[in-house]
């Protein structure tokens, strides 16, 4: 196959949503589909069934929620997918914002009974930010929904942006049976499988027909010819580009759980979104056709195997065409670096790569040294600045209380540190060197405590600092003129730049009347036209 064909087959995308709006419920059953995996899991899984592909780790297990982005990659259809599934909490959201820089289209799944939430909100402004087109997923229309033309008019009032609906629910509540095809006007009637482990099965048939009228009830049907009328009758057409330049999302109907739609919108989905596209370098746009291998390392993931204390540096490759023992560049350290052992993921499986194209996703096992943001290349002039940095909102010193673990402490936290869960701090007046970590949400200060006892035996104590706000402070500022408020501390970062911590937003205020002429920001001066909000 020739490498144009190649790149036209793949299709890498991220799905996002609100916690609990069924994004990893969705990603289980798009697998289920698309073969990738013959029986669907559950997050709440009892013990004797299978938890789900993606949520690979133990703490995501036992409390049910997605922690960590996982690389999905199948075969469908003649299509190469990279899915990617990531953290619906928003004190996960740096590492969903970073994935989102991995990916050439974004599913949104909304739970239909709430409506856009306002983690919908945050992650829907870094896709229009970023250009990466939407597909949205109406979830949970089994459960009692809002009305669906209320549905639609949230995505242009509150979001902005025009919705099509590729296809129209045959009810809600305890009365959906199904979704109506608008492009091939013809109804999908399914049946509930025992847990929805199975494909459902489905029949279909015209509106009108009888295998359709006898599973609706009057009202319904009713109802339903009435909406699907409207809809034809308003004269809007379905217009591809309009999709791909991020101006109209297509929605579709359904329910993850009991994968009604799943299908379809599985294969829309890989019908009208694009190939991987190019990206901005340093050197200018690259195309994907680019003969040069180029790539970024948009994720490090240390310990998806527990037997091994291994790390996995994730690489979306941009362009040219990896081969497995070809040597690169590694940009930031000008070094010569052989990518010997790469690999294919599905959540924590692998499998030995030989080749992969752009669009793919490719982790890299080693203990090469690797941060998020580099870039590999075979053309040093090609370099990318995709990866944005954020400013963290809550901060405490992580205590090691046994000195004979301090290895252990050092090294794990020096991993974790590396895949940048959280952030750390040096205060250099600091009488004691405890650690200072800063995160954008608490719960990753619970993460970093149990991997550490988990993954590196070395348990670990929490206490909580004064501040919840960090600033990055102009270089060129002269520190020792600098008018303090009471409780604000200067700090440095991983890479000695100067960062001011403010207990709050008032003392923060007080500090700008205090120092006009002292510039800040919420991120580090020479990243600040990577700010995903825009």
């Amino acid at each position: 196959m020739k490498p144009t064909d190649e790149i036209a087959r793949r299709r890498t995308f991220a799905i996002v949503s609100h916690p609990d709006a069924g994004k990893t419920t969705l990603t289980e059953k798009l697998l289920l589909y698309g073969g990738a995996v013959q029986l669907a899991g559950s997050v709440t899984a009892r013990k004797n069934q299978r938890a789900t592909t993606s949520d690979w780790m133990e703490l995501e297990k036992k409390r049910g929620i997605s922690i960590s982005s996982t690389v999905l990659q199948f075969d469908y259809r003649g299509f190469q997918v990279n899915l990617l599934d990531t953290p619906g909490h928003n004190d996960f959201s740096e590492d969903t914002y970073r994935v989102l820089t991995a990916v050439d289209a974004a599913v949104m799944v909304i739970d239909a009974g709430k409506g856009i939430e306002s983690q919908t909100r945050k992650l829907f402004e870094v896709c229009r930010h970023r250009g990466v087109p939407i597909f949205t997923f109406m979830n949970k229309m089994d459960r009692p929904t809002l009305d669906p033309l209320v549905l639609l008019d949230e995505l242009e009032s509150v979001l902005g942006i025009a919705a099509y609906p590729m296809n129209w629910p045959l009810g809600t509540g305890f009365n959906f049976k199904g979704v109506w095809d608008r492009r091939t006007r013809m109804a999908h009637l399914y049946e509930r499988t025992v847990g929805g482990m199975y494909r459902a099965p489905v029949s279909t048939g015209g509106l009108c027909d009888a295998i359709v009228r006898d599973r609706l009830d009057e009202a319904t049907h009713r109802t339903v010819c009435e909406e699907v009328d409207m809809l034809e009758g308003a004269g809007a057409t379905f217009d591809p580009a309009a999709v791909l330049a991020g101006k109209t999302t297509p929605v579709y109907f359904g329910s993850a759980l009991n994968n009604f739609g799943v299908q379809l919108l599985l294969d829309s989905f890989l019908e009208h979104s694009s190939p991987p596209a190019p990206r901005l370098s340093r050197a200018g746009l690259i195309q994907p056709t680019h003969p040069a291998f180029s790539g970024f390392v948009f994720k490090i993931q240390a310990n998806m195997d527990p037997r091994h204390r291994d790390r996995i540096a994730f690489v979306r490759i941009v362009s040219g065409r990896f081969e497995r023992d070809m040597t690169v560049t590694h940009t930031r350290t000008g070094r010569q670096i052989r990518l010997a052992n790469a690999s294919k993921i599905f959540g924590r499986d692998r499998e030995t790569v030989d080749e992969a194209w752009p669009g793919d996703v490719v982790g890299i096992v080693g203990s090469a040294p690797f941060a998020i943001g580099d870039t590999l290349t075979a053309d040093p002039a090609i370099v990318y600045d995709e990866i944005p940095h954020f400013a963290p909102e809550c901060f405490a010193y992580l205590e090691n209380d046994t000195p004979a673990n301090f290895k252990r402490f050092r090294d794990g936290l020096s991993q974790l540190l590396q895949e940048g869960v959280v952030q750390a701090f040096n205060l250099p007046d600091a009488v004691r060197k405890v650690p200072l970590l800063g995160a954008v949400g608490p719960l990753q200060f619970e993460i970093v405590r149990y991997r550490l006892e988990s993954e590196y035996g070395a348990p670990s104590r929490l206490d909580n600092a004064p501040w919840s706000l960090a600033r990055w402070l102009e270089p060129a500022t002269s520190k020792d003129k600098l008018e303090l408020p009471g409780g604000t501390r200067l700090a440095l970062d991983s890479q000695g730049r100067t960062v001011l911590l403010f207990p709050d937003e008032w003392y923060m205020r007080y500090f700008q009347q205090r120092n006009p002429d002292a510039k800040i920001s919420n991120l580090p001066f020479a990243e600040l036209t990577l700010d995903p909000a825009g």
